[in-house]
Order: C-alpha cells, then structure tokens, then sequence
C-alpha cells in the first residue's frame, strides 16, 4: 500500500521534479482506467436497452428510456456527496472504494439479463446503483486536481476527464462484442430484429449472450480495485485531506453519504415516473424534479453531524462565490450536453431512423420496420469516441490561448449544430425513408460532439485559474455533478419529444440554451473590465 503524503506542494518546481511528478504521474493513470469503468457501468444502459428492444423483453419504448433517466439521474445525484469525499476520506480510500462498489450493479446487471421475465423494478434498481459510476467522476476529478500544479491542470485534468470519458466509447464498442460469444457461460437468447456491432451488422435469428454486458466489466474492476489500494495516495495536506481517519471509517462515511444521494435520486424518480414505470402517478416536471432533489440532497448532507458536518460546511464556502454558479452552468452546456447525448444517441438512432414513418388511414405511425436502417450500435460510439479523444486537446489549447476564449468559440459551433441536427431530425421522423437523412445528421451530430469534448477541456481550465487551490477541487466536483443531470435531462426530453411526434422541439431548446451561454461566458470572462478574463 502506497503510503500518506504528509505535505505536498506541487508549485514548488525543485519538489515537482525530484519525487512530485512521479507521485502525480502514478495517481493520474490508475485514476483514469478506474473513471473509464465508472463511466461504462453507468451509462451501459443506453446500449443495454437497444438490446433488449431487439430481443423482445417485454417493455415500451418509454419505459426503456425510463432506465437512461434513472441512471442519468442517479449519476448526477450521487457526484453531489462524491464532490466532498477527497477532503473527507482521502484520495485511495474513495478512488478504491468507488471502483470496488461498481462490482455490486455489474454483477446485479449481469444477473437480471439472463431472464427476460426479470420486472421492470429490478432493471430500475441496478440503473439506480449504476449511477455509482456516474459520481466517481466528480471525486476523480477533484483528486487529481490536488496533484498538479496550476499550469499543468488543463492538461492533467483534460487525460484525466477525456480518458475516463472514453468508458462511453469502450461501453459502446465492448458491451455489442461481448454479448456474441458465451464468455461467461449461460444461456442465450435469439435476435427478434437485427443488431450491430462495430465491426458489422448481425441478422434476426442470431443467438446473443446479453447477460456479458454487466459481467464483463468485473474483469477490470477486480484487478483495478487492487491497484488503487496499493498504488494511490492519500494526501493529509492541511489545503486537502487534513484530519484523515482509517480506512474503515472513510468507507463508512462514503458509504453513509452515498445512501442519502440514492434515496433523494429514487425518491425524485418516484415523483416523475408514471405508475406504469413503478412510480408515483404524479406527473411532477422533470424541472421541479431536480431542483428539489439537488436541494434536499444538499441539505440532507450539511446535517450530518460531527467532524463530517464541519468539513462540509467548510467546503460549502463555493456556493458563496458567484464565479461557482457562473461555470456550473457553462459547464452544463459543455459536459451536460456531451453526457446526454452519449446516453440518449443510441436509442435515437433506432428510434428515429430504425422505423418508417408513414400515413395510416390519415394517421402518422411510427411502429414499421426500416429493413434499410443503419445499426444504431455500429454508429453510436463514435459521438463518444470524438468528444472523449478531443477534450484532452481542448485542455492544451486552452492552456496557450485561455479557457473562456476557447469555450466562446465551441459554444458558437453547438449552436449552429444543434439547429442543423434538429432540422434533419425533422424530416426524418416525417418520412417513410429515414436512412436518406441519416449521413448529414450524423455528420452534424459528431461535430456537436466534438464541440462538447473541446468545451469540457477549456471549462476546466477556466476553474483551475478562477479558484484557489482549497476552492478549486470541490467546484470542478460541483460543477460536475450539476453537468451530469445531461445525462438524465436529454434522455428524458428526447423520450418526451419523440412520444408527441416533434424530437426537432429538443434541439430547438438546447440550441436557446447555448446561446444564452454564450452571453454569459463573454460577460464574465471575455468583455472588458470583467474580473477575470480568459482565464
């Protein structure tokens, strides 16, 4: 086991390079496979459900889409407790014992996939304890920020974040690969309608192995849950982890703290969802939703008592500086945006370009076969490959030309994108050969992808150089999970949308939102006279 770091400066050059590096270096890439996992189980439902619609498992379309959202949701919501974990448990407490968490909803996952009688509820259950990966993102971030100096944080944060967004592609790739041979033994279960991989379309009839996709993820968990303990540190600085207990005790205190995220997350989803999905029947706005659960949540964790409650009202201090509100929601439209179109883009395929759309006795159906459809699992990666790969690049450029420089133009791009996918999107969902709008809608789709990948890079630069070192780890953790509510939001929206026959009306309204940051960002960071500018 890697021993505690009693005091660490990493602006001291002559410390930086004798044993500093090297430290950073080490934490850096066991961090990143661990987040790349965290990011495959939680959003491995967007695949999973594509699945299921072609095996035949008896749900609707809605309530497949229900399961990204809760997910999405969950994801989101537990980053809010994740934000605090560095300073409360120490960086190789929480990075190990996160990552070892994830084994509960890959096994659960792997277990329920086997039946395709297994309820609804179950399905929702696992989705629930999957957005455990969606949170270690926000304690990832917030450690590796305490390790580099300010100048090489747009670079490590942009390895760290990009890498570790690569767990959307890998998901992508791997889950589709491995659900075609028997690696874990079991039985199979037949194609109703035809599939896809990466390396080719496979026809109705072919016998799938669905239950993989949550097993094969225990084959990097196990062996990365080992090598955070034995090769992360813990730093008992006094500006990170400085009354640090046992090891026991921090995974208690995560432990406790997570359990109150997944009771506000399935207590909000209970609120939403209709009586069909197991939930409440109220119809209550995915908007008051939120709100509400990211309060309660908030308060919930400020009343936990003791040295716990202290700490937090410590780093609660970010909420009193405006500068935190600002990126939040710069940071929505960039990662927001990023993470719940790789959650939302698989099915969206499928359901917007997999049927005909045609007239019924004067009626709009949407329920006929496109035999000449793409394979949504064939394509669907690689908005999630292109924003991952990019946003390392957006830290570096960043780093040379400053972050809110950067993050002005891609905001421009995603607006410009948006409006041109919902056009295509549009006349595809009106038209009884969709596939001859899919090639410009993809294109268009990827570039907004792209866009989002340079923008998360330059918004986290910008965080860097706008707190101090005690301020910055918790914003980028905030900030975050305030972000990863995409991932639950743009599911939910597009299931929406495409229910009332418009998916067009999304775009619409995420394109308004990019340009309303657009504004923000050049009044804060960009005009003359603003109080930090293009940092």
């Amino acid at each position: 086991m890697a021993k505690d770091i009693q005091k660490w400066n990493p602006e001291d050059p002559q410390e930086w390079a004798t044993t500093g590096k090297a430290i950073a270096t080490r934490n850096l890439w066991i961090s990143i496979p661990s987040l790349l996992c965290g990011f495959a189980v939680w959003l491995y439902w967007g695949i999973i459900t594509v699945q299921m619609l072609n095996l035949g498992f008896p749900f609707a379309k809605s309530e497949l889409f229900s399961l990204t959202a809760v997910a999405g949701l969950a994801g989101a919501t537990l980053r809010i407790p994740s934000t605090f974990f560095i300073r409360i448990a120490g960086g190789r407490n929480t990075i190990f014992f996160t990552t070892a968490l994830l084994m509960i909803p890959a096994i659960g996952t792997g277990m329920a996939l086997q039946d395709a009688n297994t309820p609804l509820w179950q399905f929702q259950l696992l989705a629930l304890l999957s957005g455990i990966g969606g949170g270690n993102f926000a304690s990832s971030m917030s450690n590796i920020s305490f390790f580099y100096p300010k100048k090489q944080q747009g670079l490590a944060l942009g390895l760290n974040a990009g890498l570790g967004n690569f767990g959307v592609t890998t998901m992508q790739i791997l889950v589709p690969l491995s659900m075609t041979f028997g690696l874990f033994g079991g039985d199979s279960m037949t194609l109703q309608t035809a599939s896809g991989t990466l390396i080719g379309k496979i026809p109705a009839g072919t016998e799938t192995y669905l239950h993989n996709a949550g097993y094969v993820w225990l084959l990097f968990l196990v062996p990365l849950a080992f090598a955070g303990w034995f090769g992360m540190n813990n730093i008992r600085d006094e500006h990170v982890s400085p009354h640090l207990g046992s090891p026991f005790s921090s995974f208690l205190i995560i432990s406790f703290m997570l359990l109150i995220a997944v009771f506000t997350a399935g207590s909000g989803l209970w609120l939403m969802l209709p009586e069909a999905a197991n939930g409440s029947g109220f119809n209550v706005p995915k908007e008051f939703v939120l709100l509400l659960v990211v309060v309660v949540t908030v308060l919930l964790l400020r009343m936990i008592p003791g040295d716990v409650g202290t700490n937090l009202k410590r780093q609660y201090r970010i909420f009193r500086n405006k500068h935190t509100w600002v990126m939040t929601i710069i940071y929505t439209m960039t990662f927001g945006s990023f993470i719940g179109y790789a959650a939302a883009f698989a099915l969206a395929i499928k359901v917007v370009f997999g049927y005909q759309h045609v007239m019924v006795d004067g009626v709009m159906t949407h329920d006929m076969v496109n035999p000449n459809g793409p394979s949504a699992l064939m394509y669907a990666w690689m908005g999630a490959f292109i924003g991952a790969l990019i946003r390392p690049v957006g830290g570096m450029i960043s780093d040379k030309m400053g972050g809110a420089k950067v993050t002005q133009i891609i905001s421009v791009v995603m607006f410009f994108s948006a409006l041109g996918v919902a056009y295509y999107l549009k006349v595809a969902y009106a038209s009884a050969t969709p596939e001859q709008y899919f090639v410009p809608f993809l294109l268009l789709f990827l570039l907004l992808f792209a866009a989002t990948g340079i923008g998360n890079g330059s918004t986290f630069r910008t965080i860097s150089q706008v707190f101090d070192k005690e301020q910055a780890g918790p914003v980028l953790g905030w900030t975050s999970a305030i972000a990863a509510y995409g991932a639950f939001y743009i599911p939910q929206v597009f299931g929406e949308q495409i229910k009332a026959t418009t998916p067009e009306n999304a775009l619409f309204g995420f394109a308004a939102f990019y340009g309303i940051c657009i504004l923000i960002n050049w009044w804060f960071y960009l005009r003359k006279g603003a109080e930090f500018h293009n940092p």
